[in-house]
């Protein structure tokens, strides 16, 4: 399914995009990259490290063809994984370029998914694959991903960061790969990165027949009609548009400025909910100091929106620190 017109017409442009390749002098590329997203407007943040590139951008579709297209001249770049969709308005209040030793952080320094990983899945084979009962369904997001939604029957590792994949696996790798349970695994993520590099792990391990979901829920959500889904929920994306649906297009999640963690419409009727102050998950874990600063910063925030003002308040997880 092609994201709905309404969706294709929005005016901001926002392109996911990773690539693993050896890059040796990460710092020399970053000057003349964030030169150019800022004179062309563009915002959003990209991770650079010797493995590679992986980050989220927005602005108009001529700038960010045009910053695709210095991505692309990097070292082995030219086949950067891209996923496009569309918003209302931008979703990122600022540009940021980070050098970080890795783009996506396992934590696992001998994993290298240019050298080996699991095998590709496109969407349109994906049904097929999940629905056999002798896959293994894991989705390797972090918890506060999966609450919002997730594949039917997928596993939840439970996990906090990506960096706790590696151990939750070795902890319960007898019971997910017994004698009696399937062999066969699959596993998904936001964009594909992180798979990436779980697969690799998983080869590493000596699973054999391990797949992953070829450019992850985004690219799942984009092509399959609704009607044939197995998806349900929304999926989380790194920045303000919280989470989308089918099509891509803006889900109903609002993020809660003290936690970052997701909220639903249920979630936001909670008497523990307080818009830019607090929400039921982290309400207990706030003192009632860290709750007045909140109160403080999103009145500041009301007030630099009445003035027309851009006021930097909330953030949204690094796509480099999952």
């Amino acid at each position: 399914m092609t994201p709905a017109p309404s969706d294709a017409a929005l005016p901001i442009t926002v392109a996911a995009l990773y690539r693993f390749t050896r890059l040796d002098d990460c710092a020399a590329l970053r000057a003349p990259l964030i030169a150019l997203c800022r004179d062309e407007g563009v915002r959003g943040t990209l991770l650079l490290a010797p493995e590679g590139i992986n980050g989220t951008i927005a602005g108009s579709d001529a700038a960010i063809a045009r910053v695709l297209a210095h991505i692309r001249a990097l070292p082995d770049c030219a086949a950067l994984s891209v996923r496009m969709s569309h918003a209302a308005t931008m979703p990122f209040h600022r540009m940021k370029v980070r050098l970080k030793r890795e783009i996506v952080t396992m934590g696992e320094p001998d994993i290298d998914p240019r050298a080996r990983v699991g095998t590709y899945v496109d969407p349109a084979d994906w049904n097929a694959l999940i629905d056999d009962p002798d896959t293994l369904l894991i989705d390797t997001r972090n918890d506060y991903e999966v609450s919002v939604g997730s594949f039917a029957g997928a596993i939840d590792p439970g996990t906090a960061s990506f960096r706790d994949f590696p151990q939750w696996f070795r902890d319960h790798r007898d019971a997910l790969l017994g004698e009696d349970r399937p062999r066969r695994v699959a596993m998904f993520c936001t964009g594909g990165i992180r798979c990436e590099k779980s697969t690799a792990f998983l080869k590493q391990q000596g699973v054999e027949q391990v797949y992953h979901l070829r450019g992850g829920i985004l690219g799942y959500l984009e092509t399959v009609p609704e009607a044939d889904s197995r998806w349900q929920g929304e999926c989380f994306v790194f920045d303000q548009r919280v989470t989308v649906g089918h099509g891509l297009v803006e889900g109903s999640h609002t993020l809660c400025h003290a936690c970052r963690r997701p909220l639903s419409t249920a979630d936001r009727a909670s008497p523990l909910y307080e818009e830019g102050v607090s929400c039921a998950a982290c309400h207990p874990e706030r003192s009632d100091d860290q709750r007045a600063s909140y109160r403080e910063r999103h009145r500041q925030e009301l007030m630099a929106a009445k003035r027309g003002e851009a006021h930097v308040g909330a953030t949204y997880p690094d796509p480099g620190s999952d």
